[in-house]
Order: C-alpha cells, then sequence, then structure tokens
C-alpha cells in the first residue's frame, strides 16, 4: 500500500491563522493516528509558509478526506493542497 505525500501552501499573510489552529492541527495528527513524518516548509525569514504531510491511509480518497479535515483546510488557510501517492525507500 503506497503512502500519500500532501503538500500544502499557505496563502499568503496567514501565519496568524497557522499559528492559532497550530494545537488542533497537532492535535489532529496525534488523534487520527495515520501520520508517518509531517513539518513545516519554511519561508526565506524561517517562518512557517506550509505543510508537508505523509500518510499511512488505504487509499486516496482516505488521504483526500483526512486533508479536508484537518483544522488548518477547515480554516481555509491553504493556497494549495496537492496529494501524491508516495513509496518510502531511505529512512
Amino acid at each position: 500500500m503506497p503512502l500519500f505525500a500532501l503538500v500544502c501552501k499557505d496563502k499568503p499573510g496567514c501565519l496568524g491563522i497557522r499559528k492559532t489552529n497550530r494545537d488542533a492541527h497537532l492535535a489532529y495528527i496525534r488523534d487520527t493516528g495515520v501520520v508517518v513524518q509531517a513539518g513545516p516548509f519554511l519561508d526565506d525569514a524561517g517562518e512557517m509558509c506550509g505543510s508537508l504531510v505523509v500518510l499511512d491511509v488505504a487509499d486516496r480518497g482516505a488521504a483526500e478526506a483526512w486533508a479536508a479535515h484537518d483544522p488548518y483546510a477547515r480554516a481555509e488557510m491553504f493556497e494549495s493542497v496537492t496529494i501524491q501517492g508516495w513509496k518510502k525507500v531511505v529512512g
């Protein structure tokens, strides 16, 4: 079964929304139990500007559902979200 990588890009000026919703986002990651790896992308100033989330779920539909229920997505913070099947090779 492949993993799924979510590549999420924040809308400009959404750092405050990200910080406000961060605890709920991290709780969602913890409580759903399907996240293999995750972390924010950083801009040139070192500020969070997006997310990479790797999910271990049954199929693309499950990855889409997970992404739609993420508190960050519900806060309408993302400019774009790409979901791609991914095969872990190293690490």
